[in-house]
């Protein structure tokens, strides 16, 4: 199970928010994206996170976004070559001018009903104007 940060109390608006844009992807692992091992490469995941994290942030907020930071992220379970992997993306942090979105990748077969928590990170975005200086994330454009 996902080790999310205890919930933060948000207003009524930016809970509706947090939750119309939560972001859900599911790509399925190839070989192409694998280590020598046939597990998917972390690199990989990573770029699979961040993106999937930069999509749940700007449908949170509709501004445009750079990613400051990943704070730790941990790979329980390896991810092997020819099964799913679905990226869960949520805000869990809203600032003045930066958003935290926590994302998780499962883990699934593709042929039977077996779905596992493998990796975990936190990624924090900023949002900027027209002169890349950091603008205020809420409310959203």
């Amino acid at each position: 199970m996902p080790l999310t940060d205890p919930q933060p109390q948000f207003s009524e608006a930016i809970a509706r928010r947090i939750e119309a844009s939560e972001a859900r992807v599911i790509k399925a692992v190839f070989p192409s994206n694998t280590n020598h091992h046939n597990t998917l490469f972390g690199g990989e995941a990573l770029a699979w996170m961040d993106e999937t994290a930069f999509i749940a942030a700007t449908r949170f907020c509709r501004k445009a976004l750079v990613t400051v930071s990943s704070d730790r992220i941990d790979f329980n379970k390896s991810i092997p070559a020819g099964s799913l992997a679905e990226l869960v993306a949520r805000v869990i942090h809203v600032g003045n001018t930066s958003l935290k979105v926590e994302v998780n990748i499962f883990v699934e077969d593709m042929y039977q009903d077996k779905r596992e928590h493998a990796i975990r990170g936190v990624f924090t975005f900023v949002a900027v104007d027209e002169s890349r200086k950091p603008t205020q994330v809420w409310p959203p454009a």
